[in-house]
C-alpha cells in the first residue's frame, strides 16, 4: 500500500489534509488553553477574594477573631466543597478537609497579607475525600508569627466550562476543516487546469490537429513548453530525413533490380531468385518507410478507400467482382494518406483477388480507434492458415499473383501506427480482416 499517491493532485490534496488537520488541532488545542487559563484567572480573582476576606479576622497579635469568621463565613464558602483553613500561632481551624500545604519558597514574607500562587498547581491537591482542589495561599506576618490562610474550590469548576466548550468548538472545528477541505479542491483543480489542458494540446499534437503546443501557459511551464516544442521540431526534422533517405533508397534500387530482371527473364531460376531479391527489397522498404511513420497525420478514410476501390475493380474487371463501401465521410484516422493506402490497398486487393463475387468495405468509430472492416465471399481460411497467413512471404494460395507480403505489411503498418490487425470469418462466409486505427479529427 502506497503512502504517498502517485498524482501531482493527489499528493497536494494528501498534503493539505494533513497540514488542515494538525493545524486545526493545533488550534483547538490552544483554544482549549486559553479557555481554561480564562477560566483558571476568573477562579483565583475569587479565592483572593476568600482570602481576603479570612485575612480581616486575623488581628495584629495573630489572634483569630471567631465571631467575625460567623459573619463572614456564608462569603467564603461558595458552595459544597469549597474549602477553607486558618493555621497560625492560635493553632488551625477551617472546614477539615482542606490538607495544609508546602509552603512556598522564597525570602519570609513582610509586614501585611501578601497572596502567592497556588502551590502546587490545581489537581495536585486533594481534600480528605480525596477530591482534587484548586488552591490559593496567603501568608499574614503577625506580632507572634506568620499566619497561613489557604482557599480552595473544587477543580472541577475549571473543567465542567471547558468541557461544555468543547462540542461547539469541535463543531466549528469540523465545519471550518470542510471549508478548507473544498477550498482545496477547488484550488487545486484551477491550479492543476494548465496541466489538464498541455495534456490535451500534446494528445492534439499526437494525432495531428496541431502542429505544436500553444506557448500561451503560466510561467512555471513555459520552459516544458520550449522544451516540447523543440522535440517536436526535432522529430518531424527525423522524420523528414527517414523518409527521404526510404524514398532515396527505393529509387536506387528499383531501376537495378528491373534491369537484372530484363536481363535474366530467360533464365527462369535466375529469374526466380532476382524476383525474391525484388520482394525481399520492397518487404523492407515498406518496413523502413513504415518505421518512419508520421502520428500525426489525420487521414480521411473515404477518399482513399473510394480511390482503391475504383482502381482495384478496373483490374477485376473480368471477374465481375462487386466491391461495395459503406464508410461514413466523417471518419478520419491518425495515419499518413500513403501508409493508409498502401494499408488498405493491399487488404482490398487480397479480398478482390479471393472473392467470388462480392467484397464489403465498412467502417466505425470505437472509442478512440476507427475499425476498417473488409470481408469477402471467397473461400476464407482456417484458424491455422489465418495465422500463418500474417507471416511475411507466406502465400496460401500459389494461383496467380501476388507475393504473399501484403497481409503482414498491412499488419506492420498497423501496429507502427498504434493499432492492430485481425482475421476472422466474415458473415460472406469468406474472410474478414479488421484494421484497428487510432481515430483522429477529419482535417479539411
Amino acid at each position: 500500500m502506497r503512502l504517498i499517491p502517485r498524482s501531482i493532485h493527489g499528493r497536494l490534496l494528501a498534503l493539505s489534509f494533513v497540514a488542515t488537520l494538525l493545524a486545526l488541532a493545533l488550534a483547538g488545542a490552544a483554544i482549549a488553553g486559553v479557555m481554561e487559563r480564562f477560566v483558571m484567572q476568573g477562579l483565583d480573582q475569587r479565592l483572593d477574594a476568600q482570602l481576603a476576606l479570612l485575612a480581616t479576622v486575623i488581628d495584629g497579635d495573630g489572634h483569630i477573631d471567631k465571631s467575625r469568621i460567623g459573619r463572614v463565613r456564608g462569603l467564603i464558602e461558595d458552595g459544597p466543597d469549597w474549602e477553607w483553613r486558618i493555621a497560625g500561632p492560635d493553632g488551625v481551624m477551617g472546614t477539615g478537609d482542606l490538607p495544609a500545604l508546602v509552603q512556598p519558597p522564597g525570602p519570609p514574607p513582610g509586614p501585611g497579607p501578601r497572596a502567592v500562587d497556588e502551590r502546587p498547581h490545581p489537581g495536585d491537591v486533594r481534600d480528605a475525600r480525596g477530591k482534587p482542589l484548586h488552591t490559593r495561599q496567603a501568608i499574614i506576618q503577625t506580632t507572634r508569627g506568620a499566619v497561613t490562610l489557604t482557599a480552595g474550590a473544587p477543580a472541577e469548576i475549571i473543567a465542567r466550562p471547558v468541557r461544555a466548550a468543547v462540542v461547539p468548538l469541535l463543531t466549528i472545528l469540523a465545519v471550518l476543516g470542510l471549508a478548507l477541505g473544498v477550498a482545496a479542491v477547488v484550488q487545486l483543480r484551477l491550479g492543476l487546469r494548465p496541466l489538464r489542458r498541455l495534456r490535451g494540446e500534446v494528445a492534439a499534437v499526437r494525432t495531428g490537429q496541431m502542429d505544436a503546443v500553444s506557448a500561451e501557459q503560466p510561467t512555471e511551464l513555459v520552459p516544458l513548453i520550449d522544451e516540447l516544442n523543440a522535440l517536436i521540431r526535432d522529430n518531424a526534422a527525423s522524420l523528414a530525413t527517414a523518409r527521404a533517405s526510404a524514398a532515396n533508397l527505393a529509387h536506387a534500387l528499383k531501376t537495378p533490380v528491373a534491369t537484372l530482371a530484363l536481363e535474366l527473364r530467360d533464365d527462369p531460376s535466375r529469374a526466380a531468385q532476382v524476383d525474391r531479391i525484388y520482394r525481399t527489397i520492397r518487404h523492407h522498404l515498406a518496413r523502413a518507410r513504415a518505421g518512419s511513420l508520421n502520428t500525426r497525420s489525420a487521414t480521411a478514410l473515404l477518399p482513399v478507400v473510394d480511390d482503391l476501390v475504383a482502381t482495384i475493380a478496373r483490374i477485376h474487371v473480368n471477374r465481375s467482382v462487386d466491391i461495395v463501401c459503406t464508410i461514413p465521410d466523417d471518419l478520419a484516422a491518425a495515419i499518413d494518406p500513403a501508409d493508409l493506402s498502401e494499408l488498405a490497398g493491399n487488404l482490398i486487393d487480397n479480398a478482390a483477388r479471393h472473392a467470388r463475387k462480392r467484397v464489403e468495405i465498412s467502417a466505425a468509430t470505437s472509442g478512440r480507434q476507427i475499425r476498417l472492416a473488409i470481408a469477402d465471399d471467397g473461400a476464407g481460411m482456417s484458424a491455422p492458415d489465418r495465422t500463418r497467413a500474417l507471416q511475411p512471404g507466406v502465400r496460401l494460395d500459389e494461383r496467380g499473383d501476388g507475393d504473399g507480403f501484403g497481409l503482414s505489411i498491412a499488419q506492420e503498418i498497423a501496429d507502427l501506427h498504434g493499432g492492430s490487425l485481425a482475421l476472422g470469418t466474415s458473415d460472406l462466409g469468406g474472410l474478414l480482416v479488421t484494421v484497428a486505427l487510432p481515430a483522429a479529427l477529419r482535417t479539411g
